[in-house]
C-alpha cells in the first residue's frame, strides 16, 4: 500500500518541526517521492548523515510504503543578523 503525502510529511514534520519541507509526487502513486528538507538539524553535518536522519524518521517504511525517495537536504543559511 502506497504511503500518501500526508504520512510522509507528518513523519518529517514530527522529526524536523522547525523544517521547511517541500514534497513532490513525482510519479503520482504515493510511492516515489522528492523530498527537499531545511532544517537547523542539519548544521554541521554530511550530506549521509542528514540522509540517515531523514530514514530513521521514517521509521523502517523506507522499502515498504514508500518506495522510492529522492532526497535534498541541507541546514539553512546563517542568520545575516547573527551578532546584532
Amino acid at each position: 500500500m502506497p504511503m500518501p503525502v500526508e504520512t510522509l510529511r507528518g513523519h518529517l514534520t514530527e522529526a524536523f518541526p522547525d523544517a521547511e519541507i517541500v514534497i513532490d509526487d513525482l510519479a503520482g502513486d504515493g510511492d516515489h517521492y522528492r523530498a527537499r528538507i531545511v532544517a537547523a538539524a542539519f548544521a554541521g553535518l554530511p550530506r549521509v548523515r542528514q540522509h540517515q536522519l531523514v530514514y530513521a524518521a521514517l521509521k523502517g517504511k523506507m522499502g515498504g510504503e514508500l518506495h522510492a525517495l529522492a532526497l535534498e537536504t541541507s541546514a539553512p543559511p546563517p542568520s545575516s543578523l547573527a551578532g546584532d
